[in-house]
This record gives structure tokens, C-alpha cells and sequence, in this order.
């Protein structure tokens, strides 16, 4: 499937910070120019892109809901 076909608005181009590999999923941190995004994928899938510390990604940001609360 190409990036182009995904529907996710916000896509954050950044650089791989640490991997947090676990049995079933892992954390993929990722920095971008606005902060750290922060991913939980399966272990495979961080296998099948050959993600590594220093890989450049694209975080594809999607959210069903936002919550917003007054401070």
C-alpha cells in the first residue's frame, strides 16, 4: 500500500530516537521538528520496515476522537 492511499491528514516527517522492543509490540520513538511522537506497533511490523535508531520515518498521525478539556 503506498503512503498516498493511507487517509491520515497529519504525517510528521522525523528521525527514529529509540526503540523499546518488546515480545508482541514495541515503542518507536520518533523526533520531528515539533517534538517527540511516540508509536506502539507490533514487533513485526518494526522487523518488516527494518526500523533502526536513525532510520528517517513518517509518523502518520490518525485519531477518531480528540478530547479537550479548560484549564
Amino acid at each position: 500500500m503506498a503512503i498516498e492511499a493511507l487517509n491520515a491528514r497529519n504525517q510528521f516527517r522525523g528521525t527514529v530516537k529509540e526503540i523499546l522492543l518488546g515480545p508482541v509490540v514495541s515503542e518507536v520513538e520518533v523526533e520531528t521538528p515539533f517534538g517527540i511522537v511516540t508509536s506502539v506497533i507490533t514487533t513485526r511490523s518494526v522487523k518488516d520496515l527494518e526500523l533502526r535508531v536513525g532510520s528517517e520515518v513518517l509518523a502518520l498521525v490518525k485519531s477518531t476522537e480528540v478530547s479537550i478539556a479548560k484549564l
